[in-house]
């Protein structure tokens, strides 16, 4: 799809917001502004444009909206959750939401039980999923006793990280070269050689950190000196706002506005908008306090998850259940394609009520760490 770029900035939609009439939840309770623009990694659509008024973009296309609403400060999401409510109906928020997503280490047990004598597939998000969302994402370190954790769910089960950072810098910070890895939204893959994976395109052989061969799929590859002169841009003309960072994934560009005043939110919104505009072929996503651009291509992290199970040949939904934990609204997409004919299992990552595909739900990295230390020992009983 083609954006006219003098015409309209690319902007994503988000599914429908969560309200009372569906989730039984007051609206005061949930801990994401319902009010203004939301986005997700699925769709867009052409927005309008003003004539300049400066700052008039980014406050009529909802991207100050979105910036708020996309990760509040903790303490926010705690005064939201109390402030003119009693704790009973925070508590029945929260219990409302949780009949919906039970406790993914609570419903241990029946998860497993549709496991028998099915292949486990472990797919895992990184950033808030195996270790904590931290001011500096150069700080974002997994504690050890997550990576044993991760170690032995790989002993087990064929494991893959899939990230929105690059694909070099997560295994940087994971460091165990017996997963698989997808970097930046799933658009740079290293999957097992398998002829299931060669007829694709942007497919090609290469070898991993310990000389194995391997297949190295690239979907967004056309789009590489694009996206490093957006980056170069961005750094040049976001230096001055300080608490400013604009990283290089590879196949996208992060700006985290996290260490930002947020008086100064308006002003680095504006130079992303006024940048993108001359790029029809990227489009904007939110995330928690990052804006990423990323190509204009039908590839996300569902995409990706479904390739990696035909490259590892288990794309039989009969003899499989895939298993995703992540915290992202990029991972609503591969929640959906598990989803789909009940395919496998989506697990959310998140210690507020929010809409999500997934079936079930953890508060918190260190209840993945126990949820994986759980299916260690599942199949190591198993096998007894």
């Amino acid at each position: 799809m083609d954006i006219k770029s003098n015409q309209s900035s690319p902007v994503l939609t988000d599914t429908a917001p969560l309200n009372k009439s569906r989730l039984g939840i007051h609206s005061s309770l949930l801990p994401y502004s319902q009010s203004g623009a939301s986005f997700s990694s699925g769709t867009y659509i052409p927005i309008p444009r003003k004539k300049p008024a400066k700052l008039d973009d980014v406050r009529c296309n909802g991207w100050l909206d979105a910036m708020k609403s996309s990760s509040p400060p903790r303490k926010k999401l705690i005064k939201d959750m109390s402030v003119g409510f009693a704790s009973d109906d925070s508590d029945i928020a929260y219990t409302s939401w949780m009949i919906r997503h039970p406790s993914a280490l609570n419903s241990f047990e029946k998860i497993i039980s549709f496991a028998k004598s099915k292949k486990v597939a472990v797919f895992l998000d990184y950033d808030g999923t195996l270790s904590p969302i931290v001011d500096d994402p150069d700080r974002a370190l997994m504690s050890d006793d997550m990576r044993s954790a991760v170690r032995d769910v790989a002993k087990y089960f064929p494991t893959a990280i899939i990230s929105g950072r690059s694909r070099d810098k997560v295994y940087e910070l994971v460091g165990l070269a017996e997963l698989y890895y997808a970097g930046s939204h799933g658009m740079d893959i290293m999957g097992p050689v398998h002829k299931g994976s060669a007829g694709h395109s942007n497919c090609i052989n290469s070898t991993d950190k310990k000389g194995k061969e391997v297949n190295l799929f690239q979907p967004a590859r056309e789009f590489l000196p694009m996206i490093d002169e957006v980056f170069k841009t961005l750094v040049e003309i976001t230096k001055d706002i300080k608490g400013s960072k604009v990283e290089n994934h590879k196949f996208c560009v992060s700006i985290h506005y996290r260490n930002i005043e947020e008086k100064n939110w308006p002003t680095i919104a504006q130079r992303v908008h006024d940048t993108l505009k001359n790029y029809a072929r990227m489009r904007l996503t939110h995330g928690r306090k990052v804006l990423e651009i990323r190509p204009v291509t039908d590839w996300n992290k569902g995409k990706a998850v479904e390739f990696l199970l035909e490259s590892l040949g288990l794309n039989d939904s009969r003899d499989v259940l895939p298993i995703y934990i992540g915290d992202d609204m990029t991972d609503e997409d591969a929640f959906k394609v598990l989803q789909k004919g009940n395919h496998g299992y989506g697990i959310l990552v998140s210690p507020f009520p929010r809409e999500t595909k997934a079936s079930w739900s953890l508060r918190d990295p260190s209840e993945v760490m126990q949820f994986l230390k759980f299916l260690v020992k599942w199949k190591e009983h198993d096998e007894l």
